[in-house]
């Protein structure tokens, strides 16, 4: 591998590694050499990931955490600093959009319940932020680090159905330039800040609104591929790259920036 792109050793703490995207994430650093720090609130899930981060010789440890109350982050930093002695990386990937959240086709914007907008919104958009107030302060100490945060198309231009999740994730966009410019002017050029901005990929949590359950594509499904001049849905994995690219050396000078990778959907009029 060039050693531009390297970043064998590095510490890496990833949120939200017991889900698809963060699994996904975390299982690539592993094999690119580097250190991971899982950090998710499901035990079995937390448990299920370091067994696979770990089964090929990797050199991974879990701790539950929640990435909304920042106590348990404090102790989560404490013995990451105690057993590694610092922090080079962080991903934070825990996030997504919920259920209740998502407004059926035919629902009202009025008729949403605060308590749904509040969970998406604290998730995504706190859920960035605290991990990043624990964790970056210790990179502020040694005046080295990466963050990579994940935003959302969402941010970019409005989507129907998802409006907390919308919200936050332009909250986290504009909070990525924001510490960007507070780590690079207070603690050096040696502290970066950026963020992906995945396009359409099929998971979980968006799965019964893409795919019917012949398999066969949603009207939804059918909208986001008109506007995607490489008319597919991305890969999971086609996000390592990139978030490798952003932690390595090869990105020393790009800092708040919003790296979309969406196979074209944010530059395509549609037209």
């Amino acid at each position: 591998m060039n050693e531009q792109f390297s970043i064998k050793e590095k510490i890496a703490v990833i949120t939200g590694a017991g889900g698809v995207l963060g699994g996904n994430v975390a299982k690539h650093f592993i094999t690119q050499g580097a250190k991971v720090i899982a950090i998710d609130i499901r035990q079995e899930q937390l448990d299920a990931c370091i067994k696979e981060l770990t089964a090929d010789g990797g050199k991974a440890i879990g701790f539950v955490g929640n990435v909304l109350d920042v106590e348990s982050l404090k102790k989560v930093a404490a013995q990451i600093v105690e057993k590694w002695g610092r922090i080079d990386i962080l991903l934070n990937i825990a996030g997504g959009n919920t259920p209740g959240g998502t407004l059926a086709p035919d629902a009202d914007f009025f008729d949403m319940p605060v308590s749904e907008w509040e969970k998406v919104t604290n998730l995504n958009m706190n859920g960035t932020v605290y991990p990043s107030m624990v964790f970056a302060k210790i990179m502020a100490e040694r005046r080295s680090g990466c963050i990579v945060n994940v935003s959302s198309m969402a941010a970019y231009s409005a989507i129907t159905r998802v409006p907390g999740y919308s919200a936050a994730k332009s909250a986290v966009a504009n909070f990525t330039q924001w510490l960007a410019s507070e780590m690079a002017l207070k603690y050096g050029d040696h502290i970066r800040v950026n963020a992906i901005v995945p396009g359409f990929f099929i998971g979980d949590q968006n799965r019964t609104v893409l795919i019917n359950p012949d398999g066969s594509l949603t009207d939804r499904s059918m909208k986001v591929l008109a506007k995607t001049p490489m008319k597919r849905f991305g890969d999971i994995t086609e996000l390592n790259g990139a978030v490798q690219f952003l932690c390595s050396d090869a990105a020393s000078f790009i800092t708040g920036a919003l790296l979309p990778i969406d196979g074209g959907f944010s530059a395509f009029s549609g037209v």
